[in-house]
């Protein structure tokens, strides 16, 4: 017996009389990768996700955003253009993210505790950390 194959090298290939071949998109499906955990790369990625942990106000911080969020409240009529720094929690997991927004006040709900921008953006009071 030989190493090089060099007995069967040249012989013809006999196909299959009893068998048809397979197609060739089935043939590729038996190489392509097994996830035997599906959703196992999400819930990966998703506890790699980083998130901020909500910054507590100082009372001097609270006093200065009462003050401007009167001055707000006094001048709604003229929509008053600011931005505002603020707190979004994360529907996932514990903490969120800051976003800055800037546009004008349209109104102030003080049923739903929310800063209403003129393109109905919407922001809780409760979680604004700066307004200028």
């Amino acid at each position: 017996m030989t190493d090089d194959y060099s007995d069967i090298i040249n012989l013809p290939y006999r196909k299959s009389k009893k068998h048809p071949p397979m197609p060739v998109h089935d043939r590729a499906a038996q190489f392509a990768p097994f996830a035997a955990l599906t959703g196992y790369d999400e819930a990966i990625d998703e506890t790699a996700r980083l998130t901020d942990k909500k910054l507590e106000l100082s009372e001097e911080q609270i006093r200065m955003l009462n003050e401007k969020m009167h001055w707000l409240e006094e001048n709604l009529g003229s929509r008053p253009m600011v931005t505002v720094y603020f707190f979004v929690p994360d529907s996932k997991k514990a903490g969120g993210s800051y976003m800055t927004v800037h546009g004008n006040v349209r109104r102030i709900d003080h049923t739903e505790r929310k800063l209403i921008f003129t393109d109905d953006y919407k922001v809780n009071i409760d979680d604004i950390y700066t307004l200028i």
